[in-house]
């Protein structure tokens, strides 16, 4: 019966990585450093529910261009309204331990986590833990870093990208269906109907009218088709 109990413990010393599976941040630098708890944000390099990606090079339109702006504003009118930077979702019965812009990726991570069966959405675009998530992994960003409004930003470059804004401006992509995709990511935006694409699903609605918008992108781009 020694022998048994001696075989366990010797086997349990030699596979550190069964007590970190489901820490949220592996320790650097061993064997267990490939992985994450399912449903982190923060990726493992190779194993586990999300897998590392070669970071994308930087987007040919970035934030601090008028027009962006402009059309980062529309989008954050639509999903966040007076909070902006720090909205949070109006569902969320438990609030995340202070304001969005202050928090550290890791701590909004906890509160996701500590809180199931509410909303999350958060921030000025609004983000869902699953395309917050995605977007962290994609941009590599570590778990100190904070939500600050140029991180959002940054993030939200990337759903645009992802939308058609190349694209949309190199005349490629008319503008009916660059908005069609824009509707489909964030749900605050309508389609031409002036119903939003996930209409009733989760209590979601659109915030302005197809007039509203569609004036609104002919103001920022009027020479788009």
């Amino acid at each position: 019966m020694a022998w048994r109990v001696l075989g366990l413990c010797l086997a349990c010393l030699a596979t550190p990585g069964v007590a970190e599976l489901q820490s949220l941040f592996p320790r650097q630098g061993g064997a267990t450093a490939a992985h994450a708890a399912p449903g982190s944000l923060f990726p493992g390099a190779e194993a586990g529910l999300f897998r590392a990606v070669v970071r994308r090079p930087a987007p040919a339109q970035v934030r601090g261009e008028a027009r962006i702006d402009r059309l980062l504003a529309l989008i954050a009118r639509a999903e966040a309204g007076p909070a902006d930077y720090d909205a949070v979702q109006h569902g969320a019965r438990v609030p995340p331990p202070g304001p969005p812009t202050e928090l550290t990726l890791r701590q909004i991570d906890a509160w996701i986590a500590a809180t199931p069966g509410q909303p999350h959405a958060i921030g000025r675009y609004q983000f869902i833990p699953d395309t917050l998530r995605r977007l962290v992994r994609a941009e590599g960003l570590p778990p100190q870093t904070v939500f600050a409004p140029d991180v959002q930003d940054r993030l939200d470059m990337v759903l645009l990208q992802e939308a058609g804004l190349a694209d949309f401006r190199a005349g490629t992509l008319p503008r009916a269906e660059f908005m069609h995709n824009l509707a489909r990511i964030w749900a605050g935006l309508p389609l031409p109907d002036g119903r939003s694409y996930y209409d009733g699903h989760a209590g979601n609605r659109a915030t302005m009218s197809w007039a509203d918008f569609e004036g609104t992108m002919r103001q920022i781009w009027p020479e788009a088709g």
